[in-house]
């Protein structure tokens, strides 16, 4: 079965461990935020939908790394031709960088704490929208994580609303998600 499913940067997380089980501690070794693959809720949800090019985001590295060290400890070459590869993470502002005017610490009015969440085995994704909805248009939920959530960035995005993800420490995220009408 492994020698179907390609590692690639489409190739799901979820895919890529049902077929290369072994790869797990690999993809863990990455970034701490994966042990959270262990948890059979978020291994059912989110590895099904993210993508390795998204675990990069995650984990902070290169795709093109993170591809290239799956494929070597799955006994594969590390060549990989796809668009995209040299990519690094993008959306995020270090700890010396202002945010945008529209992240404002007095907008925020719901807080969440992505990590005690993954650890009951919630994923944040249905409560983040579920604060979107209830605060007002300009008003701000702030996410709270070891590692940039780039699936959930995506999901709020694709709802149009505004993110800004800020690094506030070496092992701590904020993501900013303004709800916008």
């Amino acid at each position: 079965m492994s020698e179907r499913v390609p590692i690639a940067p489409d190739t799901r997380v979820g895919e890529l461990l049902d077929a290369y089980p072994q790869l797990e501690e690999v993809l863990i070794g990455q970034a701490p935020a994966f042990k959270a693959l262990k948890n059979p809720i978020l291994r059912r949800t989110v590895a099904k939908v993210a993508t390795l090019e998204k675990a990069a985001q995650v984990a902070g590295v290169p795709v093109r790394d993170l591809v290239a060290t799956l494929r070597k400890a799955a006994g594969l070459g590390i060549e990989m031709a796809t668009a995209g590869a040299d990519a690094t993470p993008v959306g995020s502002i270090g700890p010396q960088e202002a945010p945008p005017t529209w992240v404002r610490e007095d907008q925020v009015r719901v807080t969440i704490d992505a990590e005690k969440l993954l650890a009951a085995g919630e994923v944040p994704l249905p409560r983040v929208l579920r604060a979107l909805q209830e605060i007002e248009v300009g008003q701000l939920v702030k996410l709270v994580s070891s590692f940039r959530p780039a699936p959930l960035i995506e999901a709020v995005e694709r709802g149009c609303h505004r993110t800004c993800v800020v690094q506030a420490g070496p092992n701590t995220f904020h993501t900013y998600l303004c709800r916008t009408p």
